[in-house]
């Protein structure tokens, strides 16, 4: 069976408020804009109101309230009309049980507990909670209290707004509620306790996803009935894998998926270590593209600033709860023994259950799991990491070193359970550790703290570039390459704006001078990280503005936390962020900022976008980043799309019109939908990559790529380059040929170019060979 390959996609969130059947009025439009495929997220029943639907709560049909399975029919036969592909995003690690009765495994277990036909398809120690699943709930004047302030009603358990089921015989005798509570297959306990006494795996620390475990074929079955009836009827073409790292074994499930699906195309939400590969025999394509995202970013940033920032990360670690000059490798592995030592205690907890003869077994597991230096390793494969974890772990923890000697036997055998669980276990640890809390204490250059990213990586040539972009076309052709996603801390141009501030770094310090001395904090670097951000963002509105800060603060954790939020300093830092709306001494240094910054941001923008679209890959265009995306953390990167507005701009387009470079973003769709539509309109000059030749005064300043016969050259360092006087004599060397400009219409002859010729309109160009008569 031949399946659909995807020349591009494009992403779409849905949800209540944005349906299948909205999303169908909008695949004549993603095709006019040259996409090839739409790329829908999860689509089977979720949570109530859940905007992202990774909380599926029914594995057997479509979510009612984004379409239901009539919608997707339509959806799909709308998108075929259209000439697109579907790409379909999956969800199969957890199950959402926030509301228990909503989940009917879920219901069925707490019902039954290990007598439950679903009691196998979540990954529970039934041993560890003395035959019940700890459920998490409890508030502190509950959890001691003789009835923990439950109720019977409706035949169900109550606590406030949360019903629980009741077994079959135990409330009978019209006994309390809590002695009926004591009598079921699930114990209530105070909230906290799920950091340390959770008996059953969750997503990360998520307590309201509960790990589902597909490495059983009939729970891989059931959970992918109806995913796999999508293929079959040609609803979907592909499938796109969420965070196959938490998996048993993911090469046997991607195995097993390809088996069921005769070779669909399909890629892994994986995120890779610098230097890291995917591992080859995995039946996927790629990845989702964080990977590239990172290539792309960080090409385009100033390595003379690192220094300077360097130094200004420094001083500002003096002003801070983060004492001292902390490396970045320091501060990875402290915030992954705190989340191992405290909100993912459970898991380790759960691991050392399985060695019990091991003394201090996990204390050592924790170190190990701090130390790790990837997301997880795939044993047999690789066990290079563990023992790389474990040389570390024994010389930051001398005293450790026999108990680790003595784990590390269980922990290099694949068919040890202990070893199994801990592969799962690094990945979450990785995750809370890294993204969600070092990412928010590293203020160097924000835009470099980006999912699939390493921050101590600050930038890299054109010649790292152009050999990373060959490995991609060589290994990984039909891998996802991205900018921006429903999980990426900031949106693309946010970064591209803050990229630029590598270029000024005198300016930037001077700037966050202003801004602390108006509105401190007493944590630089997360002050650093704050303002660099509402200036890569910026304008906001003072709702986004607070609750970005809040989420940021409360993630970093230096100052103020979720479960102890610090209300005094919280406060602080709420005037802070209204200052920047409201005093004028504030709000004037950042425009001013922003000013400086405004047009190389532009520049750089358009460069990552055109790079993404026409490198080796699959570039996805997540929803409405055709015009500018300058958005936050979710859930800010997830708000309404204006698609009317950007049919008005394609339209205009189409008709001819070549918009300015500026704060419409219309350029950026101009971008986008001709490289597209080059992508799908002529494959074959897409076949190769082999980085230009570029010389002359401003070399360093221009980036060029041959695709085949489609040529892409971008700017990059836009600020350096105005202050050197521009192109001067730089000289870009073309392949023989006859080029026209996808942008302008501009013709060109192959040989020695003038840059400045070709950028004379943009800061990017994409020449396409002309076809021979």
């Amino acid at each position: 069976m031949t399946h659909r390959i995807p020349v591009s996609t494009y992403r779409l969130q849905l949800r209540r408020e944005f349906t299948l059947d909205q999303a169908a009025e909008l695949v004549d439009y993603i095709a006019a804009l040259g996409a090839d495929t739409v790329y829908l997220s999860p689509m089977l029943a979720a949570e109530p109101g859940s905007n992202h639907g990774y909380d599926v709560i029914d594995h057997s049909r479509v979510d009612p309230d984004r379409g239901g399975s009539t919608g997707l029919v339509r959806f799909a036969a709308a998108a075929r009309a259209a000439g697109l592909g579907v790409l379909a995003d999956i969800v199969p690690n957890h199950m959402g049980i926030a509301t228990p009765r909503l989940n009917p495994w879920w219901w069925d277990v707490l019902t039954h507990g290990r007598a439950s036909a679903h009691a196998g398809a979540f990954d529970i120690d039934w041993d560890a909670g003395g035959g019940r699943v700890r459920i998490p709930v409890l508030g502190d004047d509950d959890a001691d209290a003789p009835d923990h302030g439950l109720r019977i009603e409706d035949g169900e358990l109550r606590y406030y707004d949360h019903a629980f089921p009741i077994a079959p015989g135990t409330a009978d005798d019209g006994a309390s509620p809590g002695v009926v509570h004591d009598r079921q297959h699930y114990e209530l306990v105070h909230w906290k306790r799920g950091d340390d006494d959770l008996n059953y795996r969750r997503f990360f620390a998520v307590s309201s996803l509960a790990a589902v475990r597909v490495e059983i074929p009939e729970v891989f079955d059931a959970t992918h009935a109806e995913i796999l009836r999508w293929l079959r009827e040609g609803l979907v073409d592909g499938l796109r894998i969420d965070h196959p790292d938490g998996l048993t074994d993911p090469a046997g499930y991607l195995a097993r998926l390809a088996e069921q699906t005769d070779g669909a195309y399909v890629l892994v939400e994986k995120i890779l270590e610098p230097g890291e590969p995917l591992p080859a025999d995995w039946a996927a394509a790629g990845t989702t593209g964080y990977d590239a995202l990172g290539d792309i970013d960080r090409v385009l940033i100033d390595p003379a600033g690192q220094t300077p920032l360097d130094e200004l990360e420094a001083e500002l670690r003096a002003d801070s709860p983060q004492k001292g000059g902390v490396s970045w490798d320091r501060t990875v592995h402290d915030r992954k023994r705190a989340v191992a030592d405290g909100i993912l205690r459970s898991e380790v907890r759960r691991l050392a259950r399985l060695v019990p003869d091991i003394d201090r077994a996990e204390d050592a597991l924790a170190e190990l799991l701090a130390c790790f230096p990837v997301y997880r390793s795939y044993l047999p494969a690789a066990i290079g990491h563990l023992h790389e974890a474990a040389e570390l772990a024994k010389e930051r923890r001398r005293d450790l070193a026999h108990t680790i000697d003595s784990l590390l036997p269980l922990l290099s055998d694949a068919d040890e359970e202990v070893a199994i669980r801990f592969q799962q276990t690094s990945g979450a640890i990785m995750a809370k550790g890294v993204e969600d809390t070092a990412f928010y204490r590293y203020g160097r250059l924000a835009s470099l703290n980006e999912v699939g990213g390493d921050p101590s990586e600050f930038s890299i040539d054109v010649q790292e570039f152009h050999q990373r972009q060959q490995l991609r076309q060589a290994a990984w052709p039909l891998s996802m390459t991205t900018l921006s996603t429903h999980d990426t801390k900031r949106g693309e141009d946010t970064r591209a704006r803050i990229d630029a501030l590598a270029e000024a770094p005198e300016l930037w310090r001077s700037t966050l001078r202003t801004l602390r001395s108006r509105a401190a904090l007493g944590d630089g670097p997360f002050e650093a990280l704050l303002w660099a951000s509402m200036v890569g963002a910026w304008p906001l509105s003072r709702e986004r503005a607070h609750a970005y800060a809040e989420k940021a603060s409360r993630e970093a954790g230096t100052s103020t936390t979720w479960t102890a939020p610090d209300a005094e300093w919280e406060a602080r830092l709420h005037a802070a962020v209204d200052a920047a709306f409201d005093d004028d001494v504030v709000h004037e240094a950042i425009e001013s900022c922003v000013r400086f910054v405004q047009a190389a941001g532009w520049s750089n923008s358009l460069s990552a976008k055109l790079l993404q679209l026409v490198a080796p890959g699959v570039p996805d265009v997540y929803q409405g980043s055709e015009l500018w995306n300058r958005s936050l953390v979710d859930p800010d990167n997830r708000l309404p799309v204006d698609f009317a507005e950007r049919r008005a701009v394609l339209a205009r387009i189409d008709a001819g019109e070549q918009p300015e470079l500026d704060e419409t973003g219309a350029a950026k769709l101009l971008v986008t939908s001709r490289a597209l539509r080059a992508r799908r309109d002529r494959p074959e000059l897409f076949t190769r990559y082999a980085g230009l030749e570029i010389v002359g005064q401003a070399a360093d300043h221009a980036i060029a790529a041959d695709r085949g016969g489609a040529i892409a050259i971008a700017t990059r360092l836009p600020l350096r380059l105005d202050r050197a006087g521009g192109w001067g004599d730089t000289l870009v060397m073309l392949p023989h040929g006859r080029y026209s400009d996808a942008f302008t219409g501009a013709e060109f002859e192959g040989g020695a170019v003038e840059v400045g010729a070709v950028l004379g309109r943009y800061p990017v160009a994409l020449l396409l060979r002309e076809e021979e008569a």
